[in-house]
């Protein structure tokens, strides 16, 4: 079962808007065998130019749904990116339905596959065309920019030398950096 997380920002979020909201997103629901219980967030952003945008990310147990859409107004950007969520899950859940039963493993996450999701399974074929193994080396997230920079990559993967962790740093769209701190999952068994 979701729970939604509807917040605004230059923008008040209604009754209105928010039953909208959650009952648009409500719709990804089917495509799972039991609905997980997880709190769907939703920013809705409104700009100075009268343009919406809506993000909607949905954390999931084996796989986090994000995505977003600006249109000419609110109700337009939900549109919009909940048919870019269904187009995720339709993309992923052939797939991991298909390698959950190759593992035998009868935990399947998504509902069995429909004629309308086989359309979508020939153009969901991942390939890895090349794999490398890297050393990751001691450093602050400062040099490691700059050795993506020297690189010419837009990422670099580290080891940080203050908390010994795995981190990646990147280059965003609007020129500036990222970090992204990799935790290691704790199980205990």
């Amino acid at each position: 079962m979701f729970t939604y997380n509807v917040r605004g920002e230059n923008i008040e979020i209604t009754p209105a808007i928010r039953d909208y909201a959650e009952n648009k997103i409500s719709k990804i629901e089917k495509y799972f065998k039991d609905a997980p219980d997880t709190t769907v967030y939703v920013n809705a952003k409104v700009y100075q130019n009268g343009e919406a945008k809506a993000e909607v990310t949905v954390p999931l147990p084996r796989l986090t749904l994000r995505a977003e859409e600006t249109s000419q107004d609110l109700y337009g950007s939900i549109d919009l990116v909940v048919d870019k969520l269904e187009r995720q899950v339709k993309k992923y859940k052939t797939r991991i339905n298909r390698k959950s039963r190759e593992k035998g493993i009868s935990d399947v996450m998504f509902t069995e596959n429909n004629q309308e999701d086989s359309k979508d399974d020939n153009d969901s074929n991942i390939e890895i065309v090349r794999t490398k193994s890297i050393a990751v080396k001691p450093m602050s997230a400062e040099e490691a920019v700059l050795q993506m920079e020297m690189l010419g990559h837009s990422f670099f993967i580290y080891e940080d030398a203050e908390s010994e962790s795995v981190s990646l740093v990147y280059k965003r769209h609007n020129g500036k950096y990222g970090l992204i701190e990799i935790e290691k999952d704790i199980v205990n068994e």
